[in-house]
């Protein structure tokens, strides 16, 4: 049986999931933050943060504006790759692969979980967008705090979209001392994983 297998299992998913679970319990701030990394139809690149909704078989999932600098680039390249550090447990994952956008009523269901606040903050800002005055995003929250006054069930923006990463490979980095870090990958090819030690 393959090295790593033995050692961290076949499934890298699963071992993204437990990692993930043993962060939420040590890091004082936002476990769920991968940095996202796309580029634009040129070649490129921008990466900024996101938050994890999901980790699952098909993929890791957020949320975001599709008409922000990274909703642009998704739309005219498909390929992106992601980063967890996680300070307090010391490791890091990789995560190379193409991004997908998931179904309406995904993103309709996750929207729904929202606080209202962020359902108006969805609304008003028109992400990566410039603007002169402070005072114009907070008269755009006014807005729409007015327009739905009395609401339930604020409906989602048309442009804010779900999106997943459906991975190709996944590395896994532990730090050790002396910079002879441990690193393992995982690599999908025709449905199935495999998988091998990196050196540091």
């Amino acid at each position: 049986m393959n090295e790593v297998f033995e050692e961290y299992g076949s499934d890298p998913i699963a071992l993204c999931r437990t990692w993930y679970e043993e962060a939420t319990k040590t890091e004082p701030n936002d476990p769920e933050a991968i940095c996202l990394a796309t580029a634009s139809k040129d070649g490129i690149p921008s990466n900024r943060w996101v938050l994890i909704k999901d980790i699952s078989d098909k993929g890791f999932k957020f949320h975001t504006n599709a008409e922000s600098q990274k909703g642009q680039e998704i739309a005219q390249n498909p390929h992106g790759a992601m980063n967890w550090y996680w300070k307090t447990q010391r490791k890091q994952i990789r995560i190379v692969g193409k991004i997908e956008q998931v179904g309406e009523e995904e993103s309709d269901d996750y929207f729904e979980t929202r606080p209202i606040e962020r359902k108006i903050g969805a609304w008003a800002s028109k992400q990566s967008q410039p603007f002169d005055r402070r005072a114009d995003m907070e008269d755009a929250i006014k807005k729409y705090e007015k327009e739905f006054s009395g609401v339930d069930n604020i409906p989602r923006p048309p442009y804010w979209k779900g999106y997943r990463l459906v991975p190709e490979s996944i590395e896994f980095w532990i730090a050790h001392k002396d910079r002879l870090h441990t690193r393992f990958l995982y690599t999908k090819k025709d449905g199935e994983w495999t998988a091998t030690w990196l050196c540091p």
